[in-house]
C-alpha cells in the first residue's frame, strides 16, 4: 500500500485521468490496468495515477484481469502478487504468453528472490510495499517512455492480411470491404489479431471472450473459427488466415 501524502508531480500526462470502471469509456490518454484485490489499496492506486494524468481500470484477481485486458487493452499493468482465484505469477505468465505490455509488479514480497523470480518471469519492473506516490509514477512513466511510442490502442492493422480491426467501433475490414461480424466473433478474431503473430491457446481465448475455461467453451470456439472463416477466407476449407494450431488453438497467418 502507499504511504505518504506526497504531492504526484505531472511530467508526462496532461490533465487528470478517467477511471474507466466508472465511465465505461475511453480518451486518448494512456490506460494503466492495476491488478489489486486489496479494494482500498485499488482505490489509492487509482487516485494516485488519475492524479497523474493516466486513466486506470481495476481487476480485483487474475481472471478478471485477463478478461479486462481485452476490454481496455492498458498501456501498462501494475500487479498484485498476493490474490485469490488467480494469484499475480499465474497472472503475469498469461498476460506475457498474450501481450508484451509492461507489467510492473507490487508486493510485500520484498524478498530478492522474488525479485529476481519477477523480472525473470517478465516483469519490467518490481516495487516492493509500502511505496512512496511519487516513485510509483516515476516508475510507470519510465516503463512507458522504455516501451516506445504508442500506436491508436483502438486500431490494429494487419497490412500482410489487408486485414484492419477497429477495437472500438468492431468494425473489420479485408481488402477494403467491411465484414460483417457478431460480437461473439469480433471478440474471438479480436483475441487472435492483438495477439498477431503468435499463436493462441484455446485456454487464453476462453478466459478471454468467456470468462472462463471449459470442454464446452472450446466447442464454441471452433465453431465461431468456422464462422469467421466463411466470412474471411477465400477458400474456408483450406484456411490460410486463421491457422489451426494442433492441440493448442489457432493463430492469424504472417
Amino acid at each position: 500500500m502507499a504511504e505518504g501524502n506526497d504531492t504526484v508531480v505531472n511530467q508526462g500526462f496532461q490533465g487528470p485521468g478517467l477511471d474507466l470502471d466508472a465511465v465505461q469509456q475511453f480518451s486518448n490518454q494512456r490506460v494503466v490496468m492495476v491488478v489489486e484485490d486489496d479494494h482500498d489499496t485499488l482505490n489509492l492506486l487509482k487516485l494516485t495515477l488519475r492524479s497523474a494524468g493516466m486513466n486506470v481500470v481495476g481487476a480485483y484477481d487474475g481472471k478478471q484481469a485477463i478478461r479486462k485486458w481485452s476490454e481496455a487493452n492498458p498501456n501498462i499493468v501494475l500487479l498484485d502478487l498476493m490474490m485469490p482465484e488467480m494469484d499475480g505469477w499465474d497472472t503475469l505468465g498469461q498476460l506475457r504468453a498474450i501481450t508484451d505490455t509492461p507489467i510492473i509488479i507490487l508486493s510485500a514480497l520484498g524478498q530478492s528472490e522474488n525479485i529476481v523470480r519477477g523480472l525473470n518471469e517478465g516483469a519490467d519492473d518490481y516495487v516492493t510495499k509500502p511505496f512512496q506516490n511519487n516513485e510509483l509514477v516515476a516508475r510507470v512513466e519510465a516503463a512507458l517512455r522504455r516501451a516506445g511510442p504508442q500506436s491508436d490502442n483502438n486500431h490494429l492493422m494487419l497490412p500482410e492480411h489487408d486485414l484492419t480491426i477497429d477495437l472500438e467501433t468492431h468494425q473489420v475490414s479485408l481488402a477494403g470491404q467491411d465484414i460483417e461480424l457478431t460480437p461473439r466473433e469480433f471478440s474471438v478474431f479480436a483475441a487472435l489479431a492483438k495477439r498477431h503473430p503468435k499463436p493462441v491457446a484455446y485456454q487464453n481465448i476462453a478466459e478471454e471472450v468467456w470468462g472462463e475455461d471449459s470442454p464446452k467453451i472450446r466447442e464454441r470456439i471452433k465453431w465461431i473459427v468456422y464462422l469467421l472463416r466463411q466470412k474471411i477466407e477465400d477458400d474456408p476449407k483450406e484456411p490460410k488466415i486463421i491457422l489451426n494450431k494442433v492441440r493448442f488453438g489457432y493463430q492469424l497467418a504472417t
